[in-house]
């Protein structure tokens, strides 16, 4: 098996996740990670035992390095992936893709014009739970899908803000709730859906975070091109934090529904873990009682293994193998383009207080 040298770019947090599924991937050659500070890229390079580097183009063309994962904060995703790109590495980033669709374009022209793929991290696609919603959509179980909706109600405190600098800021992060927290509760629901939005509204608050600039709520409402409607309400000012879910409806009546998170949430670097997913909703008819029975196997599959570290790892092989395949990964970076056109245009909505159109352009 040809093994494929890889790297991370970016050392905070979530880049354990990364670096691991790198370590254990049977055809990846976990070789070098790179920060701007000297210091924490030597530490990290460090606890995996691989070379530490500052400069992304350095380290690409010194260690032939062939996919690498962008970890840093969501306003410098652009930056890294362009600079991996043009040094001839294949790049997946960490959600969300960015934070505006100006730099989702910067990232997939980088990718067409040096002929390497550029993805996007969403490992709760791969949740099995999530899974099977996707099946019985395709499989026609519900019909067209004419309804859906996500609900998150979380919580994060003042600890978590100070945690790194950039957090709770929009030059360091870029917004609050929904790119930070929601934004693989978005993704699930854009592809469930599977159409092209064509309007949404929105509205975003902070209510209980006076010490960050960012939201920590919003609503929207969503237009679909296929006639479809959406809901969104996504808040981080539940204390204690209740939970995550997506739900999709179908025009045969049927519904189906996935609660991707619960209990007190988790947080990369600083929480585990404490609740699987699981069908919260299934109305399919002559399958109503089979919720119960998925919800036992799927916790037994999911605390199987660590899935702080599983599930990255899931989706990093499927994006090591389409670079040695010479395929697309199953999570595009125009799929991380389709959310982030999302979050943008609730933000300017929100600004203008009206709906904002489909496509959205890049200098409004």
């Amino acid at each position: 098996m040809e093994k494929i040298k890889t790297a991370v770019i970016g050392c905070g947090k979530v880049a354990d996740a990364h670096a691991h599924a790198y370590q254990v991937i049977k055809n990846s050659d976990f070789t070098a990670v790179c920060d701007i500070d000297k210091e924490r890229a030597g530490s990290f390079a460090a606890k995996y035992g691989v070379k530490a580097y500052t400069s992304i183009s350095e380290m690409v063309k010194t260690e032939g390095i062939k996919a690498a994962s962008v970890c840093t904060p969501h306003p410098f995703h652009a930056q890294a992936c362009v600079e991996a790109a043009d040094s001839g590495c294949n790049v997946i980033v960490e959600k969300p893709f960015a934070v505006n669709i100006l730099d989702c374009d910067k990232m997939l022209e980088a990718g067409k014009r040096n002929n390497v793929q550029v993805g996007t991290l969403f490992q709760r696609r791969f949740y099995e739970p999530c899974q099977r919603i996707k099946k019985a959509i395709k499989d026609g179980k519900i019909g067209r899908p004419i309804l859906g909706d996500v609900t998150m109600l979380g919580w994060r405190d003042k600890k978590y803000y100070d945690s790194d600098p950039w957090r709770g800021t929009w030059k360091g992060e870029g917004g609050g709730v929904l790119p930070t927290q929601a934004c693989h509760q978005l993704d699930l629901l854009l592809w469930f859906m599977d159409s092209d939005i064509d309007e949404v509204y929105g509205v975003w608050k902070n209510y209980n975070h006076p010490y960050i600039e960012v939201e920590d709520t919003a609503v929207a409402i969503i237009k679909f091109k296929s006639g479809a409607l959406a809901t969104i309400t996504a808040s981080n000012s539940q204390n204690p934090a209740q939970y995550g879910k997506v739900r999709v409806h179908g025009d045969n009546g049927a519904s189906l529904g996935v609660q991707t998170d619960g209990g007190s949430m988790f947080i990369a670097g600083m929480t585990s873990i404490t609740e699987s997913p699981f069908n919260d909703m299934w109305t399919v008819q002559g399958e109503e009682a089979l919720k119960e029975v998925w919800k036992k196997e799927d916790a037994e599959v999911f605390f199987r293994d660590d899935p702080t570290e599983h599930y990255h790892q899931v989706q990093i092989q499927d994006f090591i193998d389409a670079v040695s395949e010479g395929r697309k990964p199953l999570v595009s970076g125009e799929d991380g383009r389709k959310s982030a056109e999302l979050l943008e245009a609730i933000y300017r909505s929100s600004r203008i207080g009206l709906p904002v159109k489909f496509p959205l352009e890049e200098n409004e």
